[in-house]
């Protein structure tokens, strides 16, 4: 071999050695070791803000639990509503208030009408309506089922419309 030959060998080696040198040097840098440390994320286990996390965690189960009570009030109320809107429902507010109108359309005839009378009473649903005429003045005493008294007294020509 010749000498130019054995010169190109030698650097070509240094060459080679040169580069898984430099190939390990750059590769192993990073690799520097460290000790493992283990946190928790959640505060219940590393009592940091542990405080505040109890508080969203209460507030949120009562917002929870006001809504729920909210949602079920709505179902109820919407309940009500619809047994005060049927058609069976409607049929009876509407008689008893013709009934009403009724009775109090003869209840002004006793007392203003061409014949008017001087006393009377009227019972309804456990209420009494007594109505007597003395000197000009209309009194009218109801008495509801537990035995409340009210009694209005109106002057019979001092109103008009």
């Amino acid at each position: 071999m010749t000498k130019e030959k054995i010169n190109n060998i030698w650097i070509y080696r240094i060459a080679g050695f040169l580069c898984i040198f430099f190939f390990l040097a750059f590769l192993t840098n990073p690799l520097w070791a460290d000790q493992i440390v283990h946190k928790f994320k959640n505060p219940s286990f590393n009592g940091i803000n542990t405080s505040s996390h109890y508080l969203t965690i209460e507030n949120q189960e009562f917002n929870r639990k006001m809504s729920i009570k909210e949602e079920i009030k709505a179902i109820q109320e919407q309940i009500e509503r619809d047994k005060e809107n049927t058609t069976l429902a409607r049929f009876i507010r509407n008689l008893e208030s013709r009934i009403y109108a009724q009775l109090s359309r003869q209840l002004v005839e006793n007392l203003f009408g061409e014949t008017p009378s001087t006393e009377g009473t009227l019972t309804l649903e456990g209420n009494t309506i007594e109505y007597s005429i003395e000197n000009g003045i209309i009194t009218l005493k109801i008495t509801d089922a537990d035995g409340n008294i009210t009694e209005i007294q109106l002057p019979v020509g001092d109103f008009s419309f």
